[in-house]
């Protein structure tokens, strides 16, 4: 085993608020990155963690090359290589998997929490890497802890690599006394810049803030019974199932998508904790109007435009309220990998009548259906954009919505102005 480490160098007829979904659904070829992909994001937020990928070249090429690491960079990522040697029983792989670990954390001593992260490859699948793990732990806890999740593409969308990531740090979260008083939570990844922006809102409101995962792995935060929780990413169905389980109650709300959801997504926990309403007010005024009078910049361009999602992120639901209900954009298909009714009940509710929701895929079915439709715009994976956009379709590269930060007021023109790019692009192209 060799390691690269990058050194310095169910056809739907939806009724506006009506949960009561019937997706079309597709059981069928998809197109969508693996759970690897999740690494990048995370790899920036856990500042003292590290992300050993158990893998084959192809993966350590896919993580270097989608992250865009620089020679001079050193990175919290890298890949254990099932090589030749390994792959013809001239070593033995727990052995080799020890060596590697043992070298990383000589080399990184500041690493504290090390995550081995399963792949796709046969040979991988059939290493047991959570008793890997344990071995790991024994070895060098408490100094650092060691986790285990997969983020293999058989088994994943991308973004559940973030879920599996999440999930597996739960059970290791301290626990809260029962006498404590309620406490707020934000779960998923967020950018700093929004995460700043965010607790900012909160101490307006006079509410104290936690947020999993948190940039330390030291300041993990505790959790319990009394512990109320925000999702601020609808892909982690698995960490909140994990929450849950630790007595942790869910917050339903909206996503902090645009105006309308983020405004929707605070005044969940600011009713929860009996914020009064004249304070939430003061709080969210000034940063919601100045992204209500962005948006109204990108709403001229955008009105009337129809657009079609592909599965991809399970952002989609959110992003199809979005851009329908604040940006006046029509909606001729929202595809979505996975339909969590639950996390999604708030969301389809502000869909309006007759929105056809997809459920899955079957890659061509799905093409067919698109070309069919003509729309305007077409949010897509990567593999899919060239051929739509060689049919005259412009497309959007769903990986951009989750790469870039989305959430909050401040980033609502931001976020607008992802769709409005591919449509300003075809008009300089036609002229």
């Amino acid at each position: 085993m060799s390691t690269v480490i990058p050194i310095r160098a169910e056809t739907s007829a939806q009724t506006a608020g009506c949960t009561d979904v019937v997706p079309l659904v597709e059981r069928g070829q998809r197109e969508v990155f693996c759970g690897l992909t999740g690494i990048i994001w995370l790899h920036r937020k856990i500042q003292d963690a590290f992300f050993l990928v158990v893998g084959s070249r192809t993966c350590a090429h896919l993580i270097q090359s989608a992250a865009g690491v620089m020679i001079f960079a050193e990175p919290r990522f890298g890949t254990a290589i099932i090589d030749e040697r390994d792959l013809a029983g001239l070593a033995d792989v727990h052995e080799e998997l020890d060596r590697v670990v043992g070298q990383l954390l000589a080399r990184r001593p500041d690493i504290r929490l090390l995550f081995l992260v399963g792949s796709c490859p046969s040979e991988v699948i059939k290493l047991d890497l959570s008793r890997a793990a344990e071995r790991q732990n024994q070895i060098h806890h408490p100094k650092v802890r060691v986790l285990n999740y997969s983020g293999s593409g058989i088994e994943t969308t991308f973004t559940q690599g973030e879920d599996a990531c999440l999930a597996a740090m739960v059970p290791g979260l301290p626990t809260s006394a029962p006498d404590t008083a309620p406490a707020l939570m934000v779960v998923g990844t967020l950018a700093d810049v929004v995460e700043d922006q965010m607790r900012s809102l909160f101490d307006r409101m006079g509410l104290q803030v936690n947020f999993f995962p948190p940039r330390n792995s030291q300041a993990m935060p505790v959790v319990g019974p009394n512990t109320r929780y925000l999702l601020a990413q609808p892909f982690l169905a698995d960490t909140a199932r994990a929450l849950q389980s630790r007595g942790a109650q869910h917050l339903p709300a909206p996503f902090p998508l645009g105006v309308e959801g983020t405004t929707a997504w605070l005044q969940a926990a600011a009713t929860e904790f009996g914020v009064a309403p004249e304070v939430f007010e003061l709080a969210t005024a000034a940063p919601r109007q100045r992204a209500e009078k962005a948006l109204a910049v990108q709403r001229q361009m955008l009105q009337g435009q129809r657009i079609f999602f592909f599965p991809d992120s399970q952002l989609e639901i959110p992003l199809a309220r979005f851009v329908h209900r604040e940006l006046g954009m029509d909606l001729v298909e929202v595809g979505t990998p996975y339909l969590h009714r639950q996390h999604m009940a708030e969301e389809l509710a502000l869909l309006p009548t007759g929105t056809r929701i997809s459920e899955g895929q079957d890659v061509d079915l799905q093409l067919d259906r698109c070309i069919a439709d003509a729309p305007d715009l077409v949010v897509c994976g990567l593999g899919l954009a060239n051929p739509l956009e060689a049919q005259g379709i412009t497309t959007k590269w769903a990986i951009e919505l989750v790469f870039t930060p989305i959430q909050g007021y401040e980033q609502a023109s931001d976020l607008a102005g992802l769709f409005s790019r591919p449509l300003k692009r075809r008009l300089k192209l036609a002229a």
